[in-house]
C-alpha cells in the first residue's frame, strides 16, 4: 500500500565558524545532539518504533567514518533496535537522506524515519595514500580532505577537475553575472539572516550547542560596499570573493518523517516531489535549474504556484544565475528565495545543508500559511537535488 510522507519536525544546530565554537564538537557528537532534539520535539513519538535512521555525510575520512548515522543514534540513546545508515551525495547528502527516507515511507517500507546530515569541516582530517609498496623514498604530501577534490584519478578530464570557485567563474562568465551584482547578493545574505534571528524565525529550529546559540558565521555589518573592498579568491581579476561564497562550517540538521498514519502530531509538510539531475563537472552551480523543474512537474505544479523558495547558496554568482533562469521559467518573485538567509551568511556545512533548507522551507510556509515550496541544492563534480513540498497546515 503507497502513502505519503511528511515532515513533522525540523532541527538543526547553529552553524558554526571553521575553527569556531563548534570546532571542539566531534561530527557523531553533532549528529547526536540534533537526532535527540528532533525526537524530543514529537513527545508521543516511541524512539523503538523509529524505522531508519537515515543521515548524509560529504566527508566521512576522519572522526565521522563507520557509519557516522549508526553511531550517533546510539550516542543519542535511541534504542540499539533502530537501524541507521550514511549515504554520501556531497553537499546534498542530507536532501538525499530525507528523499531516501520519503521515498520509503512512500512505498510502505517505513513509518517513520529521521532524516538528517552532519558535517564537521574544522575536523575534517588530513589524509594520504597508502604506498604501492614499503618503504617509499620520496616525499609523501598530506591531503587536506575539508573540500574540494582529492588524490585526483589522473583519468579523469582536466576540465572537470578545477576548484568548485573556478567552475562558479566560468558560470559568471556564461551568463554576464557582475561582481557588483554577487556582492549585493551576499550582502542581502547577511541582512535577511540578521532578520531571520531578530524575528525569531530560528528560535523552534535551531538547538544550542556548545555554548552557540546563533549562526556563527552571519555578519551584521556586512554591506555591499564593503564586500566590494575583498580581493578576488580564485583569479586575480574574477568576481567570486570570501565575502560572495558560502563559508566553511560545522554544523547538523535533521528531519522527523513520517506517514500520515504515524501518532505524531500534526505534519508541517508533505513531500509532494523529488528529483536529481547531473551534467558536466564543471557545471554544477547551475544543474538545480533543472533539478526543480523534474521535481516540480512531478509534484504537478509550475513555477507560478511556488510561494517560497530555499536554494543552497554555494556561492552568490550561482544561486542569481538560478534564479534567474527560474524567473525566465514563470518564478513570480524572486523575493521568495531565501528570504530568511541563505548559506552566504548561515554558513554550508556540507552534508547537514540539504535537511536545513527543508527545514527552513516547511516552517516558511507554515509561517505564511501559503501552499507550494521548493527546496533545490547545487552538488560538486556536476549534479543537484530538488524536493517539492506543500504546506500540510491551514493555508490562504
Amino acid at each position: 500500500m503507497t502513502t505519503s510522507s511528511y515532515v513533522y519536525s525540523a532541527v538543526r544546530t547553529p552553524f558554526g565558524r571553521f575553527g569556531g565554537s563548534l570546532s571542539g564538537q566531534r561530527p557523531d557528537d553533532l549528529a547526536a545532539a540534533v537526532l535527540r532534539a528532533v525526537v524530543a520535539k514529537v513527545p508521543s513519538l516511541q524512539p523503538e518504533s523509529i524505522d531508519d535512521v537515515v543521515f548524509g555525510c560529504a566527508n566521512q575520512a576522519g572522526e565521522d567514518n563507520r557509519n557516522v548515522s549508526r553511531m550517533a543514534t546510539l550516542l543519542a540513546g535511541l534504542p540499539t533496535s533502530v537501524p541507521a545508515t550514511t549515504i554520501n551525495r556531497l553537499c546534498g547528502s542530507s536532501l538525499d537522506a530525507a528523499i531516501i527516507g520519503s521515498r520509503a515511507i512512500d512505498a510502505g517500507d517505513a513509518d517513520i524515519v529521521v532524516a538528517g546530515g552532519v558535517e564537521s569541516m574544522t575536523r575534517a582530517p588530513w589524509v594520504m595514500p597508502k604506498p604501492s609498496r614499503a618503504f617509499p623514498a620520496r616525499d609523501v604530501t598530506a591531503v587536506s580532505t575539508t573540500l574540494g577534490w582529492r588524490l585526483v584519478n589522473e583519468r579523469m578530464p582536466a576540465e572537470w577537475t578545477i576548484s568548485l570557485g573556478e567552475c562558479n567563474e566560468q558560470l559568471g562568465e556564461r551568463f554576464g553575472i557582475s561582481r557588483e551584482r554577487q556582492d549585493e547578493f551576499a550582502a542581502r545574505s547577511h541582512r535577511l539572516a540578521r532578520q531571520g534571528w531578530e524575528s525569531g524565525f530560528y528560535d523552534d529550529i535551531v538547538v544550542p550547542l556548545g555554548g552557540l546559540a546563533r549562526d556563527e558565521s552571519i555578519r551584521d555589518d556586512s554591506t555591499a560596499d564593503s564586500l566590494a573592498a575583498l580581493k578576488p579568491a580564485f583569479r586575480d581579476d574574477g568576481t567570486i570573493t570570501a565575502g560572495n561564497a558560502s563559508p566553511l562550517n560545522d554544523g547538523a540538521s535533521a528531519l522527523l518523517l513520517g506517514s500520515e498514519h504515524a501518532d505524531l502530531g500534526k505534519p508541517l509538510v508533505r513531500i509532494a516531489g523529488r528529483a536529481a539531475h547531473a551534467c558536466d563537472p564543471q557545471d554544477f552551480g547551475y544543474a538545480p535549474v533543472a533539478a526543480a523543474g523534474r521535481a516540480l512537474a512531478r509534484a504537478g505544479i509550475s513555477w507560478s504556484d511556488v510561494s517560497a523558495v530555499e536554494l543552497n547558496e554555494a556561492f552568490a554568482v550561482q544561486t542569481i544565475a538560478c534564479v534567474d533562469a527560474w524567473l525566465a521559467d514563470g518564478l513570480t518573485d524572486p523575493e521568495i528565495v531565501n528570504a530568511k538567509g541563505g548559506a552566504i551568511a548561515i554558513g554550508h556545512p556540507l552534508g547537514a545543508s540539504g535537511a536545513r533548507i527543508v527545514g527552513t522551507l516547511a516552517h516558511r510556509l507554515v509561517e505564511s500559511r501559503e501552499r507550494w515550496g521548493v527546496a533545490a541544492i547545487c552538488i560538486g563534480v556536476g549534479q543537484a537535488l530538488a524536493v517539492v513540498v506543500e504546506n500540510a497546515r491551514e493555508v490562504h
